[in-house]
């Protein structure tokens, strides 16, 4: 008879989608005459059910992507391509932001001068947005998670919001692949998707 190895709202890792889910729902397979079910599998909200030979808990899965993005910060470099003097119009004349993602204060995201002086205010609110990202992440997992343990309490828009909360941390998580010889586009159906 089957016995459960995992349980509701736990944390997995799907080995053939190599994506993080959550447990939704154990679904046990019952047989005539047997006291106990058959087999188990398990729904992680991906569109299928999967069986446990197909699941690894959270603790065993080294190198599996695990959405610790450490301290992301936003920082001001010296703008070298014009003069405090010249860009007044700017909300920090003689800088521009810089967003970094490593202890070592480098990688993370810069944008090219001239994009900068075209439209500052909003190039300065994209900084601060992606600086935000990682708490907003969070944010996002914990009230998908909330909603996950006890849906019946949510109100639906709440449930909604969980919803697309779950499916944007399953996109993050995927490694999407184009197939061999295709042309890389960034998709507005795909962005839609995401938006609910």
């Amino acid at each position: 008879m089957a016995k459960a190895q995992f349980h509701r709202n736990q944390k997995v890792w799907v080995e053939s989608v190599g994506a993080w889910a959550t447990i939704e729902k154990i679904v046990p397979v019952w047989a005539r005459g047997f006291d106990e079910p058959v087999r188990i599998t398990y729904d992680v909200g991906l569109g299928r059910e999967f069986h446990p030979h197909e699941l690894r808990p959270e603790e065993n899965t080294e190198g599996a992507d695990s959405f610790d993005l450490g301290n992301w910060r936003l920082l001001r470099a010296k703008n070298k391509w014009q003069p405090p003097e010249d860009c007044g119009h700017h909300p920090f004349p003689g800088s521009y932001p810089i967003v970094v993602t490593d202890k070592q204060d480098w990688g993370g995201w810069r944008t090219p001068g001239a994009e900068y002086d075209r439209d500052p205010r909003k190039i300065e609110m994209q900084a601060r947005l992606i600086a935000a990202a990682p708490l907003l992440l969070n944010a996002a997992r914990e009230l998908h998670t909330l909603v996950a343990e006890a849906p019946e309490q949510a109100p639906d828009e709440i449930q909604a919001l969980a919803k697309r909360c779950g499916a944007i941390i399953r996109s993050l998580a995927e490694v999407p692949m184009a197939p061999e010889g295709a042309e890389v586009v960034v998709m507005a159906e795909e962005r839609e998707k995401l938006a609910g």
